[in-house]
């Protein structure tokens, strides 16, 4: 198998249905409405600070949608909108000390690699720039609703993994500091929120298996619901106006949507051998306990892929003995009792995760992967964290929590944009359309990965192309609330994926 593959094979495919799009750049001269821009301030998370192709970087700063915004908002009084910049030539740093992503060649084929093997640049997280400050991009990489209320969420003292050191280079007090503090400390007459995706994507991006999904309920910094309140109600408190932006289900995005959950083939000998071996005993056993349906016999093609799913019965023991009765050595029964006991395989509801795709058919560092049992995902189950688990049979769903906590989530920022007379940006519904398909000024724009242009390389964030298209949604949200009449940005001069 040639894994590494996968995933650019998929991205050759452009998507159908596409919806259709034209800039309306031929607006007449702009007026700033009800609305006062002169001094605006973003809040939000990693896609407001400009991050892409998994690092933050010059370049991606430039062009982060609030900048882009903020060049429109000059036209009708806008202020100086400064943000945290890294060095223009840096390689830039992700948030496991990464470089970007860029495209080069992997056994013969175009794929993202890193743009220095040796990591990030570290610089970035170590020497401060809040002195440049403050700083009207206040969008913070891994931040989420609950935390940008968090007193001291820049403060290293707390400990490696509890405090956010993209935080700790804009604020001039990181021990006590908080986001929002720092936004509100400048007295916008304006600003943006987009916030909330981390909350549920952080769990996500884990396989769920870590970093919870943050609850609606409770106070500000435990619930989201309270947290966007007291976002919402302190940046309001002097009489601001503002835009605000839900959060898109994640399965828009490529990271999530680009593999497939049945992309191994097999060749006939192979897939033979085991279904006479090991999958048809095995799914017999799992019949005759009421569970069939959790293996299939394998194809030569599109066999969907072997996964652990830890909420399933264990029946370890019941395949160990079946197959001891059935005359198999005791100690190669008990081997696949232990692999095969919450194996299944994969269904269309699964989600698997971009980077997944780099060890599928490689072998585990596991004991119990011993040929042929040692190949990923074909005859060793991926573990919990290269899939988000969908929904199979009556068992809890990782998929559907996330679904559901975004819907709630979303519910609570349009009652919130509404009972404050704030602008609201669909942002759910504008990332559905590009995952079908955008034509746009001649342009064909989708959510595939690599060629569809609008995301990056991470396959979670924006191209420049992207983040312009973004940017025209809150203009448009802002001219319809505000009565302004801000011309909208012509995205088709912006780039997707930058090609070698």
């Amino acid at each position: 198998m040639k894994n590494k593959n996968i995933v650019l094979n998929i991205a050759a495919v452009v998507g159908l249905g596409l919806y259709s799009c034209r800039p309306t750049t031929s607006v007449p001269t702009p007026v700033k409405g009800s609305a006062d821009f002169s001094k605006y301030v973003a809040i939000g998370n990693s896609i407001t600070s400009g991050f892409a192709d998994a690092a933050l970087y010059y370049d991606g700063q430039m062009v982060s949608y609030p900048n882009l915004l903020a060049q429109k908002f000059a036209e009708v009084g806008g202020g100086t909108f400064i943000q945290p910049l890294v060095p223009q030539n840096s390689v830039g740093v992700g948030s496991t000390g990464n470089s970007k992503l860029v495209l080069g060649i992997v056994n013969g084929s175009l794929s993202p690699v890193p743009a220095d093997t040796k990591g990030g640049d570290l610089t970035i997280w170590t020497n401060s720039v809040a002195t440049s400050g403050p700083f009207n991009n206040m969008g913070v990489p891994g931040a989420k609703a609950i935390t940008t209320v968090y007193p001291g969420y820049g403060n290293p003292a707390n400990g490696a993994g509890k405090y956010n050191p993209f935080f700790t280079r804009m604020t001039t007090a990181p021990a006590t500091a908080s986001i929002l503090g720092d936004a509100a400390a400048q007295k916008p007459t304006f600003f943006s929120m987009f916030i909330g995706s981390n909350d549920v994507l952080a769990y996500a991006l884990t396989g769920g298996t870590s970093d919870a999904i943050s609850p609606s309920s409770g106070s500000a910094g435990i619930g989201f619901d309270a947290s966007i309140d007291a976002i919402v109600n302190t940046m309001t408190a002097n009489g601001a106006k503002g835009v605000i932006a839900n959060i898109p289900d994640i399965t828009s995005i490529p990271y999530f949507t680009t593999v497939p959950y049945n992309p191994v083939p097999l060749d006939t000998a192979t897939a033979t051998s085991l279904n006479t071996q090991v999958f048809g005993p095995i799914i017999q056993i799992l019949t005759a306990a009421g569970q069939g349906s959790r293996l299939q016999l394998l194809k030569t093609t599109n066999n969907p892929l072997l996964i652990k799913d830890e909420s399933l019965t264990n029946l370890s023991t019941a395949i160990t003995t079946a197959l001891v009765g059935a005359g198999v050595n005791a100690q190669q029964a008990g081997l696949l009792g232990i692999i095969f006991g919450q194996a299944r395989h994969a269904t269309s509801a699964d989600l698997i995760p971009l980077p997944t795709s780099s060890i599928i058919g490689t072998a585990p560092s596991s004991p119990y992967a011993v040929s042929p049992f040692n190949k990923y995902g074909v005859t060793y189950p991926l573990e919990d964290s290269y899939v988000l688990r969908g929904k199979f049979g009556s068992q809890t769903s990782e998929v559907d929590s996330i679904t559901t906590a975004t819907a709630a989530y979303n519910a609570k920022l349009k009652a919130v944009a509404a009972s404050k007379g704030l602008a609201f940006v669909d942002v759910n519904a504008f990332l559905a359309q590009v995952k079908t398909g955008i034509h746009y000024n001649g342009r064909d724009i989708s959510a595939t990965f690599v060629t569809g242009g609008a995301f990056s390389l991470d396959g979670i964030h924006l191209t420049p192309l992207g983040n312009a298209m973004l940017a025209n949604k809150f203009i448009d949200a802002i001219n319809s609330t505000y009565s302004s009449t801000l011309k909208e940005i012509d995205a088709s001069t912006y780039i997707g994926v930058k090609f070698p």
